[in-house]
């Protein structure tokens, strides 16, 4: 049987850990490249809709 360097097991196993987390969180709280894309168009085009629509005066 091979010796087991306990820091080298314990830090892995913390690597594993932080991995699962951070993909958790992706999938929870990530968005794709096109889907803030998609929302960054859609908020110009309401904002310039409403800039439209506004009377000024003079």
């Amino acid at each position: 049987m091979k010796p087991v360097n306990l820091n080298h097991a314990r830090k892995e196993r913390d690597r594993a850990q932080a991995k699962a987390k951070a993909d958790e969180n992706a999938i929870r709280f990530g968005r794709t490249k096109a889907e803030r894309v998609l929302d960054a168009a859609r908020a110009q085009q309401a904002s310039d809709r409403l800039s439209q629509l506004k009377f000024e005066d003079e």
